[in-house]
């Protein structure tokens, strides 16, 4: 009887799988990918060309992989791609699809319908959007991407506090004002002609992953194209695993990518909020000898005590309980961080605790 050998995802890694998506996304190990991106076919329904008011025609996504013969092709094969996208998700995983009009709603009943669990949808509104040459409606100025969990029990990652200080300081909404590609990041073929009718700017991956992914996490694209995610994932130190059907697509992400530079290690830092530090109760620190059983601590002015307990609580009159707790009760208030509130005498200096809870938490770190 011959030996099973379990895929390994390490083998995949920084790899363009070429071929159909369906076909590549089975031999991806089930449970290896930290989050997906898609930018799938939109299934825009074009008759006919589209021309400008001078009669030039508009170079718009007419292409084969583009076409469906149906709403319900459409839905069959959206549902196939994202249940297999599913079973490579680890359980904490989480997938972004972007999509316009055509296809975003449809998309995002069927997440719901696989289980996933929808976070966010956030509209990419364009700077330099195609005019609406017919004038028969509204310009297109946006897209739309939908962030969902793998379960609704999943914990994803979600870089707060570093997308708070990227947008100077206010929370990041869900509104994001990005241009389309242009320029030197446009890739052209050899006529000078677009590669790809609907290349994505690397601004717009640089937020995904910086937002919802860690250093060394596999992002996985499915419908790469040019290679856009591939390009961002390596310069800001995370592994990506890429599909694409299309050779001359294929090429070209090969090419962009081998031409990327990775960022400095110590540029990828992020900031981190209080949230992401490890938790660190008041009873660790009389574990580490930090404070002593039955020592007195003080508030700021110095002239309310307490004694610490074996427990972690402490004592102040008559009440006893956590210092969040003693700090409201003495103070007459509601809450009380005691952390900040609770002083302890080294030598002649008055310390915070919450000094001696940040000892402990540089020294889980460095071990980490």
């Amino acid at each position: 009887m011959g030996v099973i050998v379990k895929p390994d995802v390490r083998f995949l890694q920084n790899q363009i799988l070429q071929g159909d998506c369906l076909t590549e996304l089975k031999k991806i190990p089930t449970g290896s990918v930290d989050l997906v991106f898609a930018d799938p076919p939109y299934n825009l329904q074009l008759n006919g060309d589209l021309t400008r008011p001078d009669q030039s025609k508009v170079d718009a996504v007419d292409d084969a992989w583009d076409k469906f013969a149906s709403f319900a092709d459409y839905d069959s094969f959206t549902r196939a791609w994202l249940a297999e996208c599913r079973r490579v998700l680890k359980p904490n995983g989480a997938i972004w699809v972007i999509g316009s009009y055509h296809n975003i709603f449809r998309v995002g009943t069927i997440l719901q319908d696989l289980g996933y669990w929808i976070l966010n949808d956030v509209v990419w509104r364009k700077t330099n959007p195609m005019p609406n040459f017919r004038g028969r409606r509204f310009t297109n100025a946006h897209e739309t991407l939908i962030w969902a969990s793998r379960d609704e029990s999943s914990k994803y990652c979600f870089h707060y506090d570093a997308m708070k200080v990227f947008n100077d300081d206010q929370q990041m909404r869900s509104d994001w004002t990005l241009p389309l590609c242009t320029g030197g990041e446009r890739l052209k073929d050899a006529a000078g002609d677009k590669l790809h009718p609907t290349q994505k700017p690397e601004a717009l991956l640089q937020r995904v992953m910086l937002a919802t992914t860690n250093p060394g996490d596999i992002v996985l694209d499915p419908f790469f194209g040019t290679g856009t995610t591939g390009a961002v994932a390596k310069q800001l130190g995370r592994n990506f695993i890429g599909i694409e059907r299309e050779e001359n697509y294929a090429r070209g992400a090969r090419a962009r990518i081998a031409n990327t530079e990775v960022l400095p290690e110590d540029a990828l830092k992020t900031t981190t909020g209080k949230r992401a530090e490890p938790r660190v109760p008041f009873g660790t620190l009389i574990e580490r000898g930090l404070v002593k059983v039955g020592e007195t601590i003080y508030d700021p002015s110095y002239r309310i005590a307490a004694r610490v307990r074996v427990d972690g609580s402490v004592a102040c009159k008559d009440n006893s309980g956590s210092i969040h707790k003693i700090g409201a009760h003495v103070q007459g208030a509601e809450a009380c961080n005691g952390w900040t509130f609770w002083h302890v005498k080294r030598g002649p200096n008055m310390v915070p605790i919450d000094i001696l809870r940040q000892q402990v938490r540089a020294e889980m770190a460095a071990v980490a």
